[in-house]
């Protein structure tokens, strides 16, 4: 099995800089021996051949019968036996050893009488210059590295912070910040070549400015379709209403609701997506605000002809954990703000576990919770509970549960899974009202099934959106 490595471990940085320090090591190491082995040889080389040369001058003297000079002795005792049975056996070598804690250049050749002859010359200076050498090449090379990785490691944090802002950039995009640019100074200086990074920084401000040029044009087709339907459905609605009672009448008003309906979704979404909604903040008791939502609900025709609501065909599919009622059967009634209190309609369950009193919005706040409602009812099967627990609210059927694309990726307008009838808008405009509250809203599956929308309301409000000069 591979190591698992930490994740500082797979920046480019560090493997630029471990990649360098590699480089910088083995062309050291390549120098050092290089430089090493022709220093050494020469140094041998030349003690060698004087050494030689000696003891050519004292066989000479020892044949002559003369004096063998200084250095020079038959058969010493610190001769190396190597040495020694080389020139006994007739032939003549040199070779480095000690000699009294010295280093020695001994040469040795052949006597008469079986001996050998052989000349000690001082080697510890050459030794000393090699050793001076040796350690000079380390502390160049060290010297050298450390340079080369502090240069090197410069170079590549300019490269990897341009990466790293390119990066940044593309999260925000992603995050839906379509305003975002990368603006790389060196890729916009027409005197200056362009490198990799200055092209992937050019390409991703082209791709986010054509992104966002699309998208404000279908969001001003959008507005403009709506806005242009608005008329004429208000003309028709009013011409619905004098038509005379009877089931064509019914079914005409019905299906003229239903276009008013998505109409106002359409200029809502609309609304929601030019990011310049502005927020009526005010303190709200989290659970009355809740039992009011479920009220209006139940009171309103969305439970019982959906074609009359403006909530989303949400999904189909999956799973959720069942909330606890906090002990006892619920009661039915007005809900009071203590912790633990039921309260219950005759569609939905509100459980307060820990109420919560919540600066916020509190028409964006009953539109989210409207819609999560009218979603379960429409998409789920009862029961269907709201639970309020401090600042996060849930909102839990026990029907099939959310598709896997929503759980994913969230809701996508007009689109639906398995069969489920709607437009995709209602939680669309939840989640969007939810950014808008600064809330964070998540779609998930409960183990033992149905679908689970969990609200997370901030503890500080966001700050209202300052509006262009001129914007209304």
């Amino acid at each position: 099995m591979r190591p698992a490595l930490p994740s500082w471990a797979g920046t480019l940085a560090v493997k630029a800089a471990a990649f360098i320090t590699v480089m910088c090591c083995a062309l050291a190491a390549l120098l050092g021996i290089l430089v090493h082995v022709s220093v050494t040889n020469q140094t041998v080389g030349q003690a060698r051949n004087l050494a030689l040369a000696r003891l050519k001058g004292a066989t000479t003297a020892f044949e002559a019968g003369d004096s063998l000079g200084r250095g020079a002795a038959l058969d010493p005792p610190e001769l190396p036996a190597s040495l020694r049975a080389l020139a006994v056996a007739g032939k003549r070598g040199t070779m480095v050893a000690d000699r009294r804690g010295r280093p020695t250049m001994w040469a040795a050749g052949p006597a008469a009488g079986g001996r050998a002859l052989a000349v000690a010359i001082d080697y510890s200076q050459s030794a000393h210059t090699i050793e001076a050498l040796d350690t000079a090449i380390l502390w160049s090379s060290a010297l050298a590295i450390g340079a080369t990785l502090l240069v090197g490691a410069v170079a590549v944090t300019r490269v990897t912070r341009r990466l790293h802002t390119t990066a940044q950039v593309a999260r925000r995009i992603t995050a839906g910040d379509l305003d975002a640019r990368v603006d790389d100074r060196r890729a916009k200086d027409p005197g200056r070549p362009q490198d990799e990074v200055g092209a992937v920084a050019v390409a991703l401000d082209s791709m986010a400015s054509s992104l966002q040029g699309k998208l404000l044009s279908e969001q001003r087709f959008t507005a403009d379709v709506a806005h242009e339907l608005r008329t004429p459905l208000t003309g028709l609605h009013a011409a619905a209403e004098l038509l005379p009672p009877g089931r064509p009448t019914e079914l005409v008003r019905d299906r003229v609701t239903a276009l008013r309906t998505l109409t106002e979704d359409l200029l809502e979404i609309s609304r929601l997506d030019t990011g310049r909604e502005r927020l009526e903040l005010d303190a709200e008791d989290l659970g009355a605000l809740a039992v009011r939502v479920v009220r209006a609900a139940e009171a309103s025709d969305f439970f019982e002809t959906p074609a009359a609501s403006g909530t989303t065909a949400a999904s189909s599919a999956s799973t959720t954990a069942g909330a606890s009622t906090n002990g006892g059967a619920p009661t039915t009634g007005g809900a009071s703000g203590a912790d633990g209190a039921s309260a219950t309609g005759d569609q939905v369950l509100v459980v307060i576990v820990r109420n919560a009193h919540v600066e916020t919005d509190r028409r964006r706040l009953e539109r989210v919770l409207g819609n999560l409602l009218a979603n379960a009812h429409r998409h789920g099967r009862a029961p269907v509970r709201l639970t309020v627990d401090g600042p996060v609210v849930t909102v839990r059927d026990h029907g099939d549960g959310y598709p896997e694309y929503l759980v994913t990726h969230g809701p996508q307008r007009f689109r639906t899974e398995g069969g489920a009838k709607g437009h995709g808008l209602g939680l669309t405009i939840a989640v969007g009202q939810a950014e808008v509250l600064g809330a964070r809203l998540v779609f998930t599956n409960a183990p033992d099934g149905g679908a689970v929308a969990t609200l997370t309301l901030p503890q500080t409000p966001p700050a209202p959106a300052r509006l262009p000069d001129g914007a209304a």
